[in-house]
Parts: C-alpha cells; sequence; structure tokens
C-alpha cells in the first residue's frame, strides 16, 4: 500500500493536449474514481501512472518514489483491464499465477497465494477452466484475481465493467468495493458511469477537457458542485437547469423565471445573494428536490408550483414526471402514486434550500 502524488503531468498525442497540468495527491487506502466523458484523458492518466504511457512533463510518485522514468514492471503496480486480458491457452489458475511466476515468485508460495485470491473471489472451483469456459464475469473475477495475488504497491483498474450486462455490472461493483475494504490498498479506478463513481469511491476526481473540474467525496461533489458541468454530469436523472434572473426587494430575494414565475429563495440564501440582485443565473434544480405538495407543509424554503403533466415514466418504486416550469422541460421524481395521468394538474414542493444557482458567464456555482 502507497500513496501517489501527481504534479503537473501533461501528455500529448501530436496536436493533441490530453493531459493537461494535472495536480493530484492519493492517500495510502484510498479508492479514488477517475470520472468523465470519453476523452476527458482519464484512462490516459491512468496509462501514464502504470507506465504504459510516457509522460511529457510532470512527475509521478509512489510510495515516495520518483518512477516517471521507470519501465511498468518496476513501479509494482497491478491493472485490470477492460478486455480482461487473459490467455486464451492457459487455464484459470495459470492467467491468475502468471505474474507471480514472472517476478520468480517461489514455487511453494505461488498455490497459496493463487487459491486465497480465488478464494476472496468465489472462484476457487474455476482454476482448471479455461477463459472460453467463463461467463462475462466470471473472467472479470479472474482478471482481478490476477491483480490482487500480486502484493503490489497501487491496483489500477480501467473501466473493468463496462463490458458487462447491467445485472453484473451492479454485481461486481459491489465485489470490487468489499475487495477494497478487505485488502485496504490503494486502488484508482477508471469510468464513464457516475453510478460507479458515486457507489464506490471513497473520492472523485471528475476530469473535463484533460484537466480536474473538481475532486472531492461523492456527496461533496453531488451536494456542492463547483460548476455547472459537474452539477450536470452528477445525478440521475440529470439536473433540470432553468434560466432566470434573481429579483426582489428589501430582504426577499427570487428567482424570477423567463415567464415570470417566482420561486423565492430562502432568507439566509436571499442575504448572502443580495448584491447580486438582478444578475441573470441558471437555477439547477435535482428531479429528487421536486416533490408533490401536501397541505400544511410550512417548511421554510420550499416554493410551490402548479404544474401540468406532460410526460410519465413509472419505474416501480418512482415515477418521473415531466412539466413545464417557465419555459424549460423539467423532470420531478415522485412516488409512484403521486401522478396518474397525461393532462394531470398537480400542485409541486421544490426545495429552494437545495437548489443550485450558477453564473451563466461563467457556468461557476455561486
Amino acid at each position: 500500500m502507497a500513496d501517489l502524488r501527481i504534479t503537473g503531468l501533461h501528455k500529448y498525442y501530436g496536436p493533441v493536449h490530453a493531459v493537461r497540468g494535472i495536480d493530484l495527491e492519493i492517500p495510502a487506502g484510498e479508492f479514488t474514481v477517475l470520472v468523465g466523458q470519453s476523452g476527458c484523458g482519464k484512462s490516459t492518466l491512468l496509462r501514464t501512472i502504470a507506465g504504459l504511457e510516457e509522460a511529457d512533463q510532470g512527475t509521478i510518485e509512489i510510495g515516495g518514489e520518483t518512477v516517471q522514468h521507470l519501465p511498468p514492471r518496476d513501479r509494482d503496480i497491478a491493472m485490470v483491464f477492460q478486455n480482461y486480458a487473459l490467455y486464451p491457452y492457459m487455464k484459470v489458475f495459470d492467467n491468475i499465477a502468471f505474474g507471480l511466476r514472472s517476478r520468480k515468485t517461489p514455487k511453494d508460495q505461488i498455490e497459496p497465494k493463487v487459491k486465497v485470491a480465488a478464494n476472496m473471489l468465489g472462484i476457487d472451483h474455476l482454476l482448471d477452466r479455461y477463459p472460453r469456459q467463463l461467463s462475462g464475469g466470471q473472467l472479470q473475477r479472474v482478471a482481478i484475481g490476477r491483480a490482487i495475488v500480486r502484493n503490489a504497491r497501487l491496483y489500477l483498474f480501467d473501466e473493468p465493467l463496462s463490458n458487462l450486462d447491467a445485472q453484473l455490472r451492479d454485481e461486481m461493483r459491489g465485489e470490487i468495493k468489499r475487495l477494497h475494504q478487505e485488502l485496504g490498498k490503494t486502488m484508482i479506478y477508471v469510468t464513464h458511469d457516475q453510478i460507479e463513481a458515486m457507489t464506490m469511491a471513497d473520492r472523485i476526481v471528475l476530469l473535463r477537457d484533460g484537466v480536474i473540474e473538481q475532486a472531492g467525496a461523492p456527496l461533496e461533489l453531488f451536494e456542492r458542485p463547483a460548476t455547472k458541468y459537474v452539477a450536470g454530469f452528477l445525478g440521475s436523472p440529470a439536473m433540470n437547469f432553468i434560466n432566470g434572473r434573481l429579483a426582489g426587494e428589501g430582504s426577499v430575494l427570487s428567482v424570477r423565471l423567463e415567464d415570470g414565475t417566482l420561486l423565492p429563495l430562502p432568507s439566509a440564501r436571499a442575504a448572502k445573494l443580495a448584491d447580486r440582485r438582478d444578475q441573470a443565473v441558471i437555477l439547477g434544480l435535482r428531479p429528487e428536490h421536486i416533490n408533490r405538495a401536501h397541505p400544511g407543509d410550512s417548511r421554510s424554503g420550499l416554493a410551490r408550483h402548479t404544474a401540468t403533466i406532460e410526460l410519465l415514466q413509472p419505474t416501480g418504486s418512482r415515477t418521473y414526471v415531466t412539466f413545464k416550469l417557465g419555459s424549460t422541460d423539467v423532470t420531478a421524481e415522485l412516488q409512484a402514486h403521486d401522478a396518474t395521468g397525461i393532462n394531470q394538474k398537480i400542485e409541486l414542493s421544490i426545495d429552494m434550500n437545495r437548489a443550485v444557482l450558477i453564473d451563466p458567464s461563467k457556468e461557476k456555482v455561486l
């Protein structure tokens, strides 16, 4: 187990600046998830840490040792790839043992190590099979077993679940999280799936165009995004964004939407934003913060709105409804039976305590 420190890291592919001066510190034992859209630089960053790509500028330190000039095998890193990278002509046992043998591990230590790793992953009964005889989930467990069988300083995962179906992905997310809890090793995991990031990470590093947009604990990024991009990336369904303007007199401040609808801000937030009166804003509302209004609910910061349902999407325990707020189509997450049909009028409660206000000129959260 070791910490990782990256300073001023750059990576170019011809004219493409894939990684743009990244600074990042990962404490020993942390499960860090690098997340972002395709092309944001997350896999390039991971491969550069592993030594599979050469850094053009900057330093990489693992456990205090500078490693950017070392070949991959000398960095003491184990990696799990998206495509499993198993040898088809080797049995499961030999695939898991391959790294141990290549590092000249004594023969009497190999079998116990392989069996411990296989038991942890529940594949001890598969050790005599070939990869072609395994399911996708079993193949991924073998690939993970080949990594954890070594006592490496860092464990890297490059979108390991992207080839699996939804049910298997859910299952393997739990398996990998459990492994981290049992092993206590430093793990860095790359994904484009924000649900994987939210459910697995101790800390999320959200990348955009080769730079870190924001880093922090999952709930920190979810509840206190720094930018519109972060707010919109995390959450499913995605955050609603509505154009508006801060308006009001005295201590009262509201978000006025394009059609004149006023959504009052809680007094504490209004006081902090008083000097921004008449400023254009983007109002960010998560679907789960728009609920069916209940008589007598007088909590501070709740704005009432009468909506006409335009689209209904039941999921079983929840129902997603789409309606107009201002001139924007907005999605709300309601209880299963809160809405029953198209064109139904429904009284909604919008939690302005949880609303995100964004400066549209900079796309920064106010």
